[in-house]
C-alpha cells in the first residue's frame, strides 16, 4: 500500500478482498460523488458531520439580482479556496487504473475538476465543472479565471479569509452582499452562470447518455464515495443491475444501493483505492 495511505481495518479487508476478486480481469466503469474529494480539503454534502444547508436552486438563481449576488458573492470567494485544491491519492489511483486498463472511464457528480487534473483521461461530469462560466443568453463561455478576475476588479472590496465556511460545490457564506457587482457577459450583456447544474435544474441528456455509454461497455460498476441520494447515480446502479454487472460501494455511510450492491466496503476512498490496485496486481 501507498505510504500515505491510512490502512483499512479488518472488515474492511475482507470486504476488498471480495471486491477484487470480482472485478478482478473486468473493465470497470467508476462512479465518484463527494466523499472522492475530502481528502483534497473539499467537505462533503452528507457526511458525518457535514452542515444541513439548503443550496440555492435554479429558478431562485435566474429570479432576480439578488440571488445572482449572493450566489455569485459566495461562489467567487469558494472559488479562491478551491480552485487551490489538488487531487488527492484516490484521484491518481483511479488514473493509474484506467492507464493499467482495469478502470475504462470515470463518472463523476463533483465539480471540482480533480479528476481531469489527477491524468484521468476518460471523464464525464455530469454536474458540469466549476472552471467554466457560461452565459445563458448567447452561449459563450469563459474560463473561470477570468471571471473571477472581473469580480475582483468590480468588487475590491470583497476579499477571502479563513473565517468564510466553504461548501462542497465551491460556495462560501457571505453576510452582505448589497454591495456586490454581478458580471454581465462581455459579449452580449446577458446573464452568467457557473458551468454546473444547480439545485432544481436536470443534468444536461448529453452528459448522461455518456455516463450510460461507459456503463453499457462495462464489465462492473466501482461507486466511490457517494450515497447516491442524487437521482442520476442510482439510475447508472439500475442500468447496472438490467445489465446483470455487479457494483462495488466504497462509502462510509449509508447509501441508497447498498441493498443492489455485490460489495459494500465501509471505508474511504484513498486508501481503498490504494488497496485495491494493488490487488487487482497481484
Amino acid at each position: 500500500m501507498a505510504a500515505d495511505a491510512r490502512p483499512l481495518d479488518a472488515v474492511a479487508q475482507a470486504s476488498l478482498a471480495q471486491a477484487a476478486e470480482i472485478l478482478a480481469g473486468r473493465r470497470i466503469a467508476v462512479l465518484t460523488g463527494a466523499g472522492m474529494s475530502t481528502d483534497s480539503g473539499i467537505p462533503d454534502y452528507r457526511g458525518a458531520g457535514a452542515p444541513v444547508r439548503t443550496p440555492m436552486t435554479y429558478s431562485q438563481f435566474l429570479a432576480d439580482e439578488p440571488y445572482r449576488k449572493r450566489y455569485w458573492a459566495g461562489s467567487h470567494l469558494g472559488w479562491e479556496r478551491f480552485a487551490q485544491a489538488r487531487p488527492n491519492l484516490g484521484h491518481e489511483t483511479l488514473a493509474q487504473l484506467e492507464e493499467d486498463g482495469s478502470v475504462t472511464g470515470v463518472i463523476t457528480q463533483n465539480v471540482d475538476g480533480l479528476h481531469v487534473r489527477a491524468g484521468s483521461r476518460r471523464v464525464v461530469d455530469l454536474h458540469g465543472s466549476m472552471d467554466r462560466v457560461r452565459c445563458l443568453h448567447c452561449g459563450q463561455t469563459f474560463t473561470r479565471a477570468a471571471v473571477a478576475n472581473r469580480i475582483a476588479t468590480l468588487n475590491p472590496w470583497l476579499v477571502a479569509g479563513d473565517n468564510h465556511r466553504i461548501n462542497p460545490d465551491g460556495d462560501a457564506e457571505v453576510d452582505d452582499i448589497s454591495l456586490f457587482e454581478v458580471p454581465e457577459c462581455s459579449v452580449c450583456g446577458g446573464t452568467l452562470k457557473p458551468d454546473i447544474v444547480f439545485f432544481g435544474e436536470f443534468v444536461p441528456p448529453v452528459k448522461f447518455e455518456e455516463a450510460r455509454g461507459l456503463v453499457a461497455r462495462a464489465d462492473a460498476l466501482l461507486i466511490l464515495g457517494s450515497s447516491l441520494v442524487v437521482n442520476s447515480g442510482i439510475r447508472l446502479v439500475v442500468q447496472a443491475g438490467r445489465k446483470r454487472i455487479p457494483t462495488i460501494i466504497v462509502n462510509r455511510g449509508e447509501t441508497k444501493a447498498d441493498a443492489r450492491a455485490a460489495v459494500k466496503i465501509e471505508a474511504g476512498t484513498t486508501e481503498t483505492l490504494a488497496a485495491l490496485r494493488e490487488a487487482l496486481r497481484a
